[in-house]
């Protein structure tokens, strides 16, 4: 079955063989490996799939869209995607269907244009289409509550599940704490650079990772966020390495409890399919758009080399300090009701290893404007740094 089914609508009053020669040739142009299913007229199955579009082949199909418009609401459809040719007038035809949808409080837009501009725009559709599906059904483990200084950092259970079919699950602070003592923590040290407080802790830090790989196999999770902090007094250590690695493996895994950094960091994953730093904003220049981030852990996948050190405001555990390249990056974060949520696209133009700050730093600049979002209208402090472009299909995925 693939990802983007395609319905037809077609006014009788055209030659059946000449439009479909012009079909026939779009479609191909469009889709040159082909890829897609064709159900044409028959709209038995519309709204079951990843990704429907309404190929609109001709003019004066208004009207058979209007009555059959009911039957597609009544499968929870709210909104559409009108693909248009250009010919036989098309165009007209989707514009007028499209008028008719928004006044019944309905969306959609029009795909039309250049062969090249049509592919792209049916490429990044599909590919939001395919990231909710892997967000249906996802199982995210809150390990703890959110630390105590998260005040604004709450999640709507039942608005995440009803919006993204995500399952969010709480697990106590205890059944981890059980795990860790269970875990053996055997492990060669690494072949890096490190203070000797940091070797003692490492053993520790690898308990904590294989207590929580457990905690994932025991609950069926796609990713989990941990009050952190609690480690530092019940077993002497931290979750940073643990993170960092879980990251690694494709597991989304935040910090400090924070369930809209998590929900954040999963679904950009879904949507991208790469980790994401979170991290919390250290400085700012609104009037340059230059920002630093910092935080003590950093999936390993996405950082070009990186170091242990302990946990900043603790001294001990095991710490990571991440480098990045130099390049593009997409700031993200949603909010725990997914009523609201910031994305902006940025460079990332160096790294820092300052003293008083978490351990991995990075320096961004944003547009001046999307800088100044931090100091008006925050989402919480934490937000999610991914390598690469990826505005256009994380804004697109929360339509």
């Amino acid at each position: 079955m693939n990802t983007i089914a395609i319905y037809t609508l077609t006014s009788a009053l055209h030659d059946e063989a000449s439009v479909a020669r012009i079909t026939d040739g779009f479609l191909a142009d469009i889709f040159p490996d082909g890829g897609y299913d064709f159900p044409g007229s028959d709209f038995s199955g519309f709204g079951s799939g990843a990704l429907d579009l309404i190929f609109v082949r001709t003019g004066g199909t208004e009207g058979i869209f209007k009555p059959l418009l009911p039957k597609l609401t009544a499968r929870g459809v709210r909104r559409f995607h009108l693909l248009t040719s250009g010919k036989s007038n098309s165009l007209a035809a989707s514009m007028e269907i499209l008028s008719y949808l928004r006044q019944q409080g309905l969306e959609g837009e029009i795909i039309h244009g250049a062969t090249a501009t049509v592919r792209r725009r049916i490429a990044e559709l599909a590919r939001v289409a395919e990231a909710r599906e892997k967000l249906r059904g996802t199982r995210l483990g809150v390990i703890g509550k959110p630390s105590d200084w998260l005040i604004a950092s709450d999640a709507d259970y039942r608005q995440v599940y009803e919006r993204l079919g995500i399952w969010l699950e709480d697990i106590p602070m205890e059944e981890l704490l059980e795990a860790i003592r269970n875990a053996s923590g055997e492990e060669s040290l690494p072949d890096k650079p490190m203070s000797e407080e940091v070797k003692k802790a490492f053993p520790g830090a690898v308990e904590i990772h294989e207590a929580l790989k457990s905690i994932v196999m025991e609950h069926n999770l796609n990713g989990l966020t941990l009050r952190c902090f609690d480690l530092l007094t019940s077993v002497g250590n931290t979750g940073c390495l643990a993170l960092a690695r879980l990251n690694a493996q494709g597991i989304p895994a935040g910090c400090e409890g924070d369930v809209p950094a998590l929900l954040s960091m999963t679904i950009a994953r879904a949507a991208t399919g790469v980790s994401g730093f979170q991290a919390n904003p250290s400085r700012i220049d609104p009037e340059t758009g230059e920002m630093l981030f910092a935080h003590c852990t950093v999936p390993l996948d996405i950082v070009s080399s990186y170091d242990y050190d302990t946990h900043f405001e603790s001294g001990i555990g095991v710490g990571i300090r991440g480098r990045f390249e130099v390049g593009p990056v997409t700031v993200f974060k949603v909010s725990g009701d997914l009523s609201r949520h910031f994305v902006a696209e940025g460079i990332l133009t160096g790294n820092q290893a300052e003293p008083d700050l978490c351990r991995t730093q990075v320096l961004l600049r944003l547009e001046p404007a999307d800088a100044r979002y931090f100091l008006i209208e925050p989402i919480g402090n934490h937000h999610i740094i991914i390598p690469g472009r990826h505005k256009a299909v994380l804004e697109e995925i929360l339509r």
